[in-house]
C-alpha cells in the first residue's frame, strides 16, 4: 500500500510539473522528496511487521523503475534533460529486471541476495549503495524541478546564476547515469559467467556420459 501511494503521489507530481511557472513547482519539489521519503518507509515497515517477501522486494524494485523512468521522460520531454540519458536507463533497466526475473523465477529468492561476488552484492545490493544511488537520482530530479522555475520567477538572479544552477543540473545527470551504469554491470556479468558456466558444465557432462 505504501510502494501504490508511492505511484499515486507520482502522477500529482507529473501533472504539477506540466502547469505554467508559479510559486506550485516550489510545492512539487516537497512532494517529490515525500515520494523518495515513502521509498525507504515501505521497506522500513515491511520488516517491523515481519513481512518481508519476494513479491515486496519484487514490487519495491518496480514501483523505483516506474519512478525513475516516469520522472527521466518527463524531464527530458521538457526539455532539461537530453533524450539519450531516459534512453540509457530504459535500456540497463530492461536488461537488469529481465534476468532477475529469470533468476526469481527459477531461485524463488529476493533479487537483492541473487548477487554472488563481494563486488557485486556491495554495488547491487549494499545498503549504501542503495541509499547513495536513490540519494543521487532524488537530489537530481529535485534540483531540476527547482530550478526549472527560476528563469520565468527569477529573471536577474537567473542572468547572474544560470549558468551555475545549470552546471550543477548536468553533473548531477552524469552522476546518476555513471552509477545507473556501474550498478547494472554486475547483474549482466554474474548472469553471463553463470550461463556460460552451465553451458560449459553440460557439454563436459555429455562429453562424459559418450
Amino acid at each position: 500500500m505504501v510502494t501504490l501511494a508511492r505511484l499515486l503521489l507520482l502522477v500529482v507530481v507529473v501533472v504539477l510539473a506540466y502547469q505554467p511557472y508559479s510559486l506550485w513547482h516550489v510545492f512539487n519539489v516537497a512532494l517529490l522528496i515525500l515520494v523518495f521519503a515513502s521509498d525507504g518507509i515501505d521497506g522500513y515497515v515491511a520488516r517491523k511487521r515481519n513481512e518481508e517477501s519476494v513479491f515486496g522486494a519484487v514490487f519495491d524494485i518496480a514501483g523505483d523503475r516506474i519512478t525513475e523512468l516516469t520522472l527521466w521522460i518527463v524531464t527530458a520531454d521538457l526539455g532539461f534533460v537530453p533524450v539519450w540519458v531516459p534512453i540509457v536507463f530504459v535500456v540497463r533497466g530492461s536488461i537488469v529486471d529481465a534476468i532477475r526475473a529469470a533468476q526469481v523465477s527459477s531461485k524463488h529468492d529476493s533479487p537483492f541476495a541473487l548477487m554472488t561476488s563481494k563486488l557485486g552484492r556491495w554495488l547491487v545490493s549494499g545498503r549504501f549503495m542503495r541509499i547513495f544511488y536513490a540519494a543521487v537520482k532524488g537530489t537530481t530530479f529535485c534540483w531540476i524541478l527547482l530550478i526549472a522555475p527560476v528563469h520565468a520567477l527569477l529573471p536577474v538572479f537567473w542572468s547572474l546564476w544560470g549558468w551555475l544552477l545549470t552546471g550543477i543540473s548536468t553533473f548531477l545527470i552524469y552522476l546518476s547515469v555513471v552509477l545507473c551504469i556501474v550498478r547494472g554491470l554486475p547483474v549482466i556479468i554474474e548472469f553471463v559467467t553463470a550461463e556460460r558456466n552451465s553451458i560449459l558444465f553440460n557439454s563436459q557432462k555429455e562429453k562424459v556420459a559418450k
